[in-house]
This record gives structure tokens, sequence and C-alpha cells, in this order.
């Protein structure tokens, strides 16, 4: 039976992904040290859908961190070419947390990659591997767009963007990135060596906002899961800068799941996709909370920051042309609206 590896398995997109794999029959080996939890407090703990994952046939969790070379380098000498997927999901996600924490954020977004790449070069070299970037590789580059203020949102003052979003060719110099954004540069860019340099068949998703059910959403990570939590739980929901009016593409996990098994039917070495919502499915952050409110018939105490977080994008739309062109069976088939359903079901 083959095997999938994915690397943080209990978090949104692993979890989807160790899901949808067993559905297919394969055998899925997942990677998690709710390391989360650390990050974020109880909000990021994952323990509830790890729980749930260990009950499913041919499913194993092992409990280890990707910056450990050692154990990282045994599993993959151990089952080598039995794995033929490999789904690189693991990070640390948090702006403001790598701002606090850059050793540790660069060891796992930067270093912690490259070793699951050149494991996957020494010993499983004709797998498919995913490799999940995010859009802050672009730095704020975004905002030096020419931005029109409207009502609950900021759009470009240009047809263009506003059509199509923002693509694969978008500078990624001369920005200010965070140091998430770094670590995450780092990465995307070492993984498109190895598809580039070794033929590893590795593609790299530049991602919008990925939300869904299954995120352990917090205050610094996970906007949607998060600010349907804070209505549920009567708590205070920060709005951080641009009075609430900055606008993010939602793209739900089990959409970004189907995009990726499109690409392991056809992959291409070292490609670079954005991935995200793109325009059928976006919002501002007092859109979204505009949404929640009425479909909970609840109001939501915010507090409005009127500082920005370092680099954080004031519009951001991904453009999906060249995925849709190069891989034409794949369609979004949630837009915010079920995407925030599907949340406020599970607390209900």
């Amino acid at each position: 039976m083959s095997i999938v590896l994915i690397t943080g398995s209990n978090g949104l997109v692993g979890s989807e992904a160790s899901f949808f794999f067993l559905k297919k029959g394969y055998k899925v080996i997942g990677i998690d040290n709710n390391i989360r939890k650390k990050f974020f407090g109880n909000d990021g703990n994952t323990l509830w859908i790890k729980k749930k994952l260990v009950k499913m046939k041919n499913y194993t969790q092992l409990y280890f961190d990707i910056r450990n070379k050692f154990e990282l380098e045994k599993l993959f000498k151990k089952y080598s070419n039995e794995i033929t997927i490999v789904i690189h999901a693991a990070a640390q996600p948090s702006h403001d947390f790598a701002k606090n924490n850059i050793f540790l954020d660069f060891e796992i977004n930067a270093l912690g990659s490259l070793n699951i790449f050149n494991n996957v070069r020494r010993y499983c070299p004709l797998s498919k591997v995913i490799h999940l970037s995010t859009n802050k590789v672009y730095g704020d580059n975004p905002n030096k767009l020419k931005l029109i203020e409207k009502k609950t949102r900021y759009e470009p003052d240009n047809k263009v963007y506003i059509k199509n979003g923002i693509g694969e060719n978008f500078n990624i110099d001369h920005s200010i990135h965070s140091f998430f954004g770094v670590s995450k540069v780092y990465a995307d860019l070492v993984a498109q060596e190895f598809g580039k340099n070794y033929g590893l068949k590795i593609g790299i998703f530049r991602a919008g906002c990925l939300t869904g059910p299954n995120h352990s959403g917090a205050g610094l990570h996970g906007f949607l899961s998060f600010l349907v939590k804070s209505c549920f739980l009567s708590r205070k929901y920060n709005i951080i800068g641009y009075k609430g009016k900055q606008v993010r593409d939602n793209l739900h996990s089990n959409d970004l799941l189907n995009a990726f098994w499109e690409y392991i039917k056809k992959p291409k070495a070292g490609e670079v996709y954005n991935i995200g919502g793109g325009k059928y499915s976006n919002c501002s952050i007092i859109e979204a909370v505009n949404i929640v409110q009425k479909k909970i018939n609840t109001k939501i105490n915010l507090k409005y920051l009127k500082k920005n977080r370092v680099g954080d994008h004031i519009w951001y739309i991904s453009d999906l042309s060249k995925f849709m062109r190069d891989y034409p069976n794949w369609s979004i088939s949630y837009n915010t609206n079920s995407i925030i359903n599907e949340i406020i079901d599970k607390y209900k």
C-alpha cells in the first residue's frame, strides 16, 4: 500500500489531507507535535482533531518535530520508495509570533522544510511533493498598488487586478515581508531549486487565507474560524489596522486538497502556483463580521486597533488563472458564505 507522508497532520490542511488520502485508500503517516498550542495557547490546540485521526484505519501518528534531522531521516530511510506522496503543511504561521521568536520561526519554516525536501531527494525521489507556501512571500508589495477606499473594503484602482487578482509574476523583492514572510520565502525558493536542480516533482502553492471547520483558529492565525469562535464564546475580537477594510480571499481546505490532487496526477517539477479563493471567494474583515453577526444574530464585541501588522496586506486576491489553465478540471466549490456556514455548524 502506497504511503502519503503529511507534515502538520493535525492542522487545518494536514488533517484535511489525512482524511482525503485515507478515503482514497492510501496509508497515511502524519507528523505533528501540537506545537500550535505553544504558539497560540489552547485556541491553537489540535488534540481534538488528532483524536479523530488516530481512530482511522491506516493512519499512523508520529509525534516529533521536523527540525529533528535524525528522526526525520530514520523515517524516510525506513519507508523510502513506499512513500509516493508528501504533503508538507507543517509551519509556524504567525507574523506576530515570528517577530518575537525569530530563530524558532526560521528553524521550523526554513530549515524544517529543507530537511523534508532533502530527505525526499535521498530516499523517495519519485514521489510527488506539495509544499504549502504563502502569499506573504510577496511581502507588502501588494500594498503599493493604488487602492480606493470604499464603504466596507479597499479595492485596486486597476481593472486588471480587480478582474484577475495577483499573479505569480508579482515582485517578491524590495518589500517588507515580516520575519514570518522571510522564512517562508526561503522555503518557497529552496523548494523551487529542488524541483529545477534535482527534478523533484514538487509543486509550490502560495496560499491566501485557508480555512474550514477543521481550523483551530486563534487570535494570531485563522481569522474566519477565530471570528466565529469569538462570537459563540462572547469574546472580544480585535480588528488590527486598516479600519477592518483589508480584503482576503478565502479557500476551503477541501477545495485546496482537490487542487493538490489535480497537481499530483500531473506534476510539474518546481512549479509555483498562487492558490486561494480568488475572485470567487473573498471578503474584508468588516464584511466577514457583518456576515457572521447576521447569521448568528449576535453582536460581536469588536475592538479596533489602529496599528497594522508589519507586512500585512491591505488587499490581496489570488490570480488563479495559471493553475486553472494547467489543471482545468479544478474549480472552487465553496464561497465565503458557505465556508462560514460550515464553521458556524461546528460551534452550534
